[in-house]
């Protein structure tokens, strides 16, 4: 079994396919973490624990007969504040007496199979209970009554542990909860670079990385989501791990509101890594009896590189993030209305849309924003969520029926959680929007943010949005969000509790989204939020792909696309080919097809030479999906180490055949290009027709590819399709 307890030294030792995580009950039932890192079998690591612990005047429990125990420089498995570490805290509770003084010790613990859900939250599941293993530990704060649970599952088969926490009042006063982070890692020395995923609008998930120091760094967002600027995944890899060699810890958050990761070094040039929700406005009444619910946090260890990481996260959501009918189901080839027409459309347009797609193979059309209320652009009617007959006679039906009378499926764009100043809706209820008292509603693209806070509003959009669903024959949905939240405040919530809103507000969509996918299970969803500005493990739970940028340029979506690959798996990455770009339609096609491949574009406008280019990715696409959506990812070359050319593979599980790609960023100052494959079996043959070339997966791993006679002008690329053969 993967969890063990040691009852005698009271150590807890966790262990995964690739790592072991390992933890002592110390005196007087102190939590004291010992070990994280690649798997061993030993269990009685406590002499690791023990630091410099009177470099900084450091207080101790006066109790504990050990002149080296501080818990200022003990690693700590679930820092509390202001009761002697000072050190970030994962938890800070302010009593009702009024201060924030907590300290939890161990009372209890249990251990089975399984994996429990999290109330209210997206998490990661077992598909059956021998999958996974979970313990949950129980300590409490004596003084206040704070109960806090523990929470940590191992997926058998994989290098993967999640972990979250659960605290409850058990006293008969109210406690407020001011910093309740999911996990907290302490690591023996400082020799890592950070690794994470910067950006902006239309230039998500660029990868940054930077050595630690000392002092505090940390990324974070208290925007309402997880934002374009920074996403909830941090990798700490040691300084000489590379993409194939070395230990990497990998952490993601599954969470698609205000979060924080910050990394610690302190006075022993030790490390603490926390993650959670940002304690930035954010504050969480308990009431007696009451309990509160943290997200949950994705932990990987492999000593095998950051790509490896990045293969276990994927197999990972791929298993079991990702759910319903469309987690293994093929999904319907599309092409999107937006860059083809905007706002400007009617039935016909959109008709013959699909009826050129269609005679290239496309298999779905999704009519973008516009079709609503009386909308013909952004600054009005959203939450008017009924049809624009004016624009569409007949209504969706009609527009549905011609559309599927030509052999295509139908999808259709939201944005549930706006509201437009300028709406029926607005106008009747307009504190249905978040605001505070006496001041300005700060617009953002015109539109307010619904209190999604309260079960009115959310139960009012729902009702629209299943009147349209439940009469029309709907296949697809684009759930949209298009702002950052301001004056989080809600009519309905106490004084005491304004600050819950952010938290709130994420809760309350995920609210609605479950219903949602309850009511229409063979809905396939793809989420968006100006692109990737909510490009998270929380919304994957609810949509299994994700609108990845609005930024379709092919050779921009090089270095979006690499960042993504860090942790989210190629099945959940929306990627387009469109017409707005600077390369050719081969290059357009090779780099979508790293992702749920589509088109947004329109199709009238294509040459016959384009169409045909169309039809054969088309083809592609079907030929390459199980390789391109669940095989193995591997980075060759990466657009933020090589100005000049990128490359990339998909290898199938049983290495049984490959995808890579190779796509030339400018005009390199030498033609010289050998390329050395990965992931293949060194003991197979492997045939490209492309090459028309014969060699064993050891060659290409080692020796290579010799692609100096590829023409190699700004914008080429070129996709190589490799099968295993018998010799």
């Amino acid at each position: 079994m993967p969890i063990f307890f040691d009852e005698k030294n009271k150590i807890f030792k966790l262990d995964t396919a690739t790592s072991s995580y390992i933890f002592q009950v110390y005196d007087e039932n102190y939590l004291i973490h010992l070990y994280y890192g690649a798997r061993i079998p030993d269990f009685d690591l406590t002499d690791l624990a023990y630091r410099d612990g009177s470099a900084s005047f450091s207080a101790a429990p006066a109790h504990i007969d050990d002149y080296y125990f501080s818990l200022d420089a003990f690693p700590q498995e679930y820092p509390c504040n202001g009761t002697g570490d000072m050190r970030l805290s994962a938890l800070a509770i302010r009593n009702a007496d009024g201060n924030a003084a907590t300290d939890i010790r161990y009372v209890s613990h249990r251990i089975y199979d399984g994996k429990p859900a999290l109330e209210g939250l997206p998490a990661l599941y077992a598909n059956s209970p021998d999958e996974a293993q979970t313990l949950e530990l129980e300590a409490l704060d004596a003084v206040t009554g704070a109960k806090v649970t523990l929470l940590y599952t191992v997926f058998n088969n994989t290098g993967a542990m999640t972990r979250s926490v659960r605290i409850e009042n058990t006293s008969d006063r109210p406690m407020d909860l001011q910093r309740v982070y999911s996990a907290c890692v302490d690591l023996p020395d400082m020799d890592y670079n950070m690794m994470h995923l910067y950006g902006k609008w239309v230039k998500e998930r660029t990868l940054t990385t930077r050595p630690l120091s000392h002092g505090i760094q940390s990324i974070a967002s208290k925007r309402g989501s997880s934002s374009h600027q920074h996403n909830p995944f941090v990798a700490l890899a040691k300084k000489d791990a590379s993409e194939d060699h070395g230990d990497v810890y990998g952490f993601n958050f599954v969470y698609s509101g205000n979060f924080a990761a910050e990394v610690e070094v302190d006075f022993n040039s030790t490390t603490r890594f926390l993650m959670g929700i940002n304690s930035t406005d954010f504050c969480w009444r308990l009431e007696a009896g009451e309990h509160f619910t943290a997200p949950e946090v994705v932990m990987v260890f492999t000593p095998d590189g950051i790509g490896e990481m990045s293969r276990i996260f994927h197999r990972l959501y791929n298993n079991n993030l990702i759910r319903g009918r469309w987690k293994t189901e093929k999904r319907p080839l599309l092409i999107n209305s937006w860059e083809a027409a905007y706002f400007d459309f009617d039935t016909d347009k959109l008709v013959s849309f699909a009826a050129r797609a269609k005679e290239m193979g496309v298999e779905m059309l999704v009519m973008d924003d516009g079709w609503f209320g009386c909308r013909n652009d952004d600054t009005n009617s959203l939450g008017d969520w009924f049809v624009n007959e004016k624009k569409l006679p007949g209504g969706l039906s009609e527009l549905i029926r011609r559309v599927n009378e030509l052999g295509m499926k139908f999808g259709i764009w939201y944005e549930p959680e706006m509201i437009s100043p300028d709406s029926d809706l607005y106008r009747a209820h307009p504190d249905w929007c978040l605001h505070v008292p006496d001041r300005a509603r700060s617009l953002g693209h015109h539109q307010c943010v619904l209190d999604m806070t309260r079960q009115d509003v959310r139960d009012n959009i729902f009702e629209q949005m299943s009147a349209v669903l439940s009469n029309n024959k709907i296949d697809y949905l684009k759930w949209d969000f298009n702002r950052n939240i301001t004056e989080a405040g809600s009519a309905l919530l106490p004084p005491e509790r304004q600050q819950e809103v952010f938290h709130r507000f994420v809760l309350g969509t995920y609210e609605l989204m479950d219903r949602l996918t309850k009511a229409f299970p063979d809905l396939l969803i793809e989420n968006c939020s100006g692109g990737g500005g909510r490009f998270d493990p929380g919304m994957l739970y609810f949509s299994p792909q994700i609108w990845c940028s609005d930024n379709t340029d092919p050779l921009e979506r090089l270095t979006i696309q690499f960042g993504t690959s860090m942790c989210y798996p190629t099945s959940c990455v929306g990627a387009h080919v469109s017409a707005n770009s600077r390369t050719g339609y081969v290059t357009k096609g090779n780099v979508a097809m790293s992702g749920s491949f589509g088109y947004e574009l329109d199709p009238n406008k294509l040459t016959d030479e384009e169409k045909a280019i169309v039809r054969k990715q088309v083809a592609d696409y079907h030929k390459y999906y199980n390789l391109t959506h669940f095989g193995d990812f591997y980075r060759l070359i990466a657009p933020t180490d090589n100005t000049f050319r990128c490359a990339w593979g998909h290898v199938a599980p049983d290495k049984s055949e490959a995808l890579f790609t190779v796509v030339i960023i400018r005009c390199p100052e030498s033609s010289a290009f050998p390329l050395r494959l990965k992931g293949l079996d060194p003991n197979k043959t492997y045939y490209c027709e492309a090459l028309d070339l014969t060699r064993s997966g050891a060659a290409l791993m080692n020796a290579g590819l010799n692609l100096t006679k590829m023409k190699q002008t700004d914008g080429e690329s070129l996709a190589l399709y490799f099968k295993a053969v018998e010799e």
